[in-house]
């Protein structure tokens, strides 16, 4: 059996609610559709057991597992909106710099 890699212990409840309702939205709609768990789990590339690690919300279980459950079944964007742009795009050079005070630098009149 293979290691769990999160402790559900440790999980914020907040991504363990959401991998849960993740989850439960994998389940009904594969019963929805009438997708046998065989045939998702071929689409998906994943066992059978994975799958029900999935259905059940288990953070061991890969995100990428989810996300491709979600897009299989037709509720990625539902499930998953996108994030606004301000949120990942970066301008170019733009850094933050410490201040002189943060970076330990003495300001000194007499140095030059």
């Amino acid at each position: 059996m293979p290691k769990k890699l999160l402790n559900t212990n440790t999980l914020p409840t907040r991504v363990q609610e959401r991998l849960s309702t993740w989850g439960r939205c994998i389940h009904t709609q594969r019963l929805r559709q009438r997708i046998t768990a065989a045939d998702l789990c071929e689409r998906i590339s994943i066992s059978e057991a994975t799958l029900r690690r999935l259905e059940r919300g288990d953070p061991g279980a890969g995100v990428g597992a989810y996300i491709t459950a979600l897009l299989i079944l037709g509720v990625f964007d539902d499930a998953t909106p996108p994030l606004t742009p301000s949120l990942w795009s970066d301008f170019p050079h733009r850094r933050v710099k410490l201040s002189r005070q943060e970076r330990g630098i003495e300001e000194d009149d007499e140095y030059f």
